[in-house]
């Protein structure tokens, strides 16, 4: 299983981002999963379901908000995030419906991961670049300590009183 992921200035109507082949275009298959729609199925109970009611929801911060039927081609700015997910299971009677299975996986997890992208908007609108990087570090690190793992960064970059995980302090 492959993701690759092409993100476009746009509501979602480009064709070819990925640039296949006549022969792979014939052969994929286009869902458009729309972030403030209602849909729910077992996958999304597995995943996880935020609360936020994105019809409800306008961030503080930034104005955008609520995301009403049409808000797509009324949004300025959009971002369209066209993913290429590529499931090849070669067991006969099989791996059909364990792609089917997986695909309906992935389609929860975009969905879910791209609506609190959006209703988390005011916690990580306006970060740079670097206190974006430094919470990256201080994830890999509290992450790697609870599992018992070396760390991939240095440990004199953080110390466990310095850090936000949990909450204690806030870099925005």
């Amino acid at each position: 299983m492959t993701v690759d992921t092409v993100h476009k200035a746009d509501n979602g109507y480009s064709e070819n981002v990925h640039g296949l082949s006549k022969q792979q275009l014939a052969a994929r298959q286009v869902e458009i999963i729309d972030i403030a729609s209602a849909a729910s199925d077992y996958w999304n109970y597995i995943v996880g379901r935020s609360t936020v009611d994105l019809s409800k929801f306008k961030s503080a911060r930034t104005g955008r908000g609520p995301l009403l039927k049409g808000w797509k081609d009324q949004c300025s700015p959009v971002m369209t995030a066209y993913k290429l997910v590529t499931i090849d299971i070669p067991y006969w009677g099989f791996g059909g419906k364990l792609e089917q299975a997986l695909m309906a996986g992935e389609r929860a997890l975009f969905l879910e991961s791209y609506r609190n992208c959006f209703a988390w908007i005011d916690e990580w609108f306006g970060l740079t670049t670097e206190m974006i990087r430094e919470l990256e570090r201080e994830s890999d690190y509290s992450l790697n300590m609870k599992l018992g793992r070396p760390c991939s960064a240095e440990r004199n970059w953080i110390t466990p009183e310095e850090s936000s995980i949990g909450g204690e302090k806030s870099i925005a």
